[in-house]
């Protein structure tokens, strides 16, 4: 699930597919926003420290798992996405990972349950935190969407929003929790990273190509839909660029076709806060 193939809007110059890593969607075609969930006027639940601490590496990184997404006709799926915390109680991750019977983006509360892991780098780990989706804001722009989670996560650092225009040959790190592979699916026990460069700008996209010989171990594959590409002076924190929507099957070289943060970087924070 979740790195569809799509014929949308041409936006790179040279190319490019607006969408992403799992069943081929529509394009985005304008704002699909939803009302931020509510609390009634009683605080939001937090997240308790009484447990082993998150793994200090990519602490931000998020893996996103739902073993119940309907399907057209009856009956559920299993799907997975990857994404990177962005405010104690939001996660950032592709906006198609949230979607109807016909593979379109919505926002609202999610049809299915969503579970978001946030702060391991293996499913192992011991540290790290477990939420639910409980609302979903679709980009007005690009397919990107903000998660709202049933606890606040304050033990780890967010990511900072990237505002300033990417340029082309910019150095960025990925990671993500997609398949090894571009037919067999399932996400990865692990943390996947890599290297890209920067290769084009679009209004609301880049087009990012591999910094050395691709792999299904340092490159988006399925189920890596909203995985971060950002920069980092410690590993620790991060400043997040872009996120994974489409691109060639891992591991085939070829640009992946990435949401740029920088243009929706108001609307985020006028969101989370």
């Amino acid at each position: 699930m979740f790195r569809p193939r799509a014929t949308a809007v041409a936006v790179l110059a040279g190319a490019g597919l607006a969408f992403a890593h799992t069943t081929a969607g529509p394009p985005v075609t304008g704002p699909v926003l939803a009302a931020a969930a509510g609390g009634h006027g009683l605080p939001d639940p937090v997240a308790t420290t009484t447990r082993p601490a998150p793994n200090p590496i990519l602490p931000f990184n998020a893996k996103l798992t739902s073993a119940d997404i309907p399907v057209p006709g009856g009956g559920v799926r299993d799907g997975a996405c990857s994404g990177s915390l962005v405010a104690p109680q939001w996660v950032i991750t592709a906006g198609h990972c949230f979607h109807d019977l016909a593979d379109a983006r919505v926002g609202g509360p999610p049809r299915y349950t969503m579970t978001v892991t946030v702060g391991r780098l293996k499913d192992t780990d011991p540290g790290g935190h477990t939420a639910k989706v409980v609302d979903v804001e679709q980009s007005p722009v690009n397919d990107l969407a903000l998660a709202k989670l049933d606890l606040a996560i304050n033990d780890i650092a967010p990511v900072e929003l990237n505002r300033q225009r990417p340029v082309v040959g910019e150095q960025l790190q990925f990671a993500g929790w997609g398949s090894h592979s571009a037919t067999v699916l399932g996400p990865s026990d692990h943390l996947k990273r890599g290297a890209f460069t920067v290769s084009g700008i679009g209004q609301s996209t880049l087009e990012a190509v591999p910094a050395g010989t691709r792999t299904v171990e340092n490159g988006p594959c399925p189920e890596d839909s909203g995985g971060p590409f950002f920069v980092s002076p410690d590993d620790r924190t991060a400043t997040l660029v872009a996120i994974v929507n489409t691109g060639p099957p891992c591991p085939q070289p070829g640009a992946e076709t990435i949401a740029r943060v920088d243009v929706v970087a108001d609307w985020i924070r006028e969101r989370t806060g």
